[in-house]
């Protein structure tokens, strides 16, 4: 009996194994730290993590993993002292792990800075979705 394709599972007919791919775009650039704006942001960087899921990658966002690390070092206020040591830091230590980036528009410093990164590690970057193995429109 063959296993029916999910979201869960991955075709492994068409590429060699998933893969971590960071999602990278705006979340604080253009808000005035705003955390309603803030919050859009990282809703817009969500919205494709599930056609990178649906075609069996791994998607990933820096702030899922920096906002808890900066909240529990002590952070409190976006773009303080320890902001400035766990948010790029964590991207960086990210894009050691991914096999690609995913650089939606908009203007970000720190998106900048993970394609330029991962252009020096050697990894794809893309700037649609869709141009991304496996991801249908």
């Amino acid at each position: 009996m063959q296993p029916v394709m999910t979201p869960t599972t991955f075709d492994r007919s068409t590429a060699t194994r998933p893969l971590m791919i960071l999602i990278a775009g705006p979340y604080r650039g253009g808000t005035g730290d705003d955390p309603e704006k803030m919050a859009a942001n990282l809703r817009r960087l969500e919205e494709v993590s599930w056609p990178l899921f649906a075609a069996g990658h791994i998607p990933m966002i820096g702030e899922w993993v920096a906002l808890p690390v900066w909240r529990s070092a002590g952070g409190s206020q976006v773009g303080d002292e320890r902001w400035n040591e766990v948010q790029y830091p964590t991207a960086a230590r990210l894009i050691e792990r991914c096999d690609a980036v995913l650089r939606l528009s908009g203007e970000s410093t720190g998106a900048d800075n993970d394609v330029r990164l991962a252009k020096a590690r050697g990894i794809p970057v893309y700037f649609d979705v869709e141009e991304v193995p496996g991801v249908v429109g």
